[in-house]
């Protein structure tokens, strides 16, 4: 059983070793596999330029539901596999980056036995956010998997703005999130007046859009930390303006203070994901 789902990854797994460690990455981390397996499905996608741009823009920073010091911890499911692997998504600070205010977002991604025995994976990835804009202005990867390590840092401006940090800039459309920003921006919506969010995405590569939606009253649901009253939220991505119809992504935000995302569930070309929130430690 073992070998032959490993069989099935493999040959669905992009070509190259940038695309395929995020792919393995996307065995838990579950957000960022929808926005992995996007670029996976399409063709090559024109990048965005490395150039200067002018003034930036003023935002006014709004109320958020998740706070500096939350940690939240989930027992990711994959295949036929039920603790493939664990998941962990932390708010570590506020801080000031090269002049902005923003929210510092880390998933910590760790393949479990006997997952582990075929896929080695230690994955680390931080989001730097604006705090006003929601904006990604700094998404770090730090992959190590199957015994390949590898960094990068990507510094995002908004076209219209200018770049504060050393070295050069990636410039982006206005709003554009990385994906850990976008699964917090999800936190954020107020989904009883908002019909469909909608956001460009980079995720290192690639531009796409995610277009989000909530479908129907609240449900009951249970997890390993319990029993929720949540809200579940659809989430489509598109590339020029085209549905990648191949994947299929779910969130469950529970009806409380923090919205927290109680269940994430994916189906992706290489097989289904589940995260499910699980108790906070004693």
């Amino acid at each position: 059983m073992v070998e032959s789902i490993a069989m099935n990854f493999i040959r669905t797994k992009p070509k190259n070793h940038f695309e395929a460690s995020l792919v393995l990455s996307a065995l838990v981390a579950a957000l960022l596999a929808v926005f992995t397996a996007a670029r996976a499905a399409q063709p090559p996608a024109h990048q965005p330029r490395k150039m200067k741009s002018s003034a930036p823009a003023a935002a006014k920073e709004s109320p958020m539901p998740f706070r500096s010091g939350e940690t939240l911890t989930y027992r990711v499911s994959w295949a036929a596999f039920s603790n493939a692997a664990s998941l962990q998504l932390s708010v570590p600070e506020r801080r000031d980056l090269f002049g902005w205010q923003t929210w510092h977002f880390r998933a910590l991604a760790h393949t479990l036995s006997p997952v582990r025995t075929l896929f080695a994976v230690d994955d680390q990835f931080d989001s730097y956010t604006d705090a006003a804009a929601l904006e990604s202005r700094q998404y770090e990867t730090h992959l190590n998997e199957l015994g390949k390590i590898s960094d990068q840092v990507l510094h995002l401006v908004p076209t219209g703005q200018t770049p504060r940090a050393p070295g050069s800039s990636i410039v982006v459309r206005p709003g554009t999130r990385d994906p850990l920003g976008a699964l917090y921006a999800l936190r954020g919506v107020d989904w009883q007046r908002t019909p469909e969010y909608r956001a460009p995405v980079y995720d290192g590569h690639d531009i796409f859009e995610m277009r989000a939606q909530r479908d129907g009253p609240a449900q009951t649901v249970k997890v390993d930390a319990g029993s929720f009253s949540a809200s579940r939220i659809s989430v489509r991505v598109f590339q020029h303006d085209k549905e990648i119809s191949a994947i299929h992504f779910v969130g469950w935000l529970a009806n409380d203070a923090a919205h927290t995302p109680v269940l994430i569930q994916a189906d992706l070309p290489f097989g289904s994901l589940r995260a499910e929130l699980t108790p906070a430690p004693k």
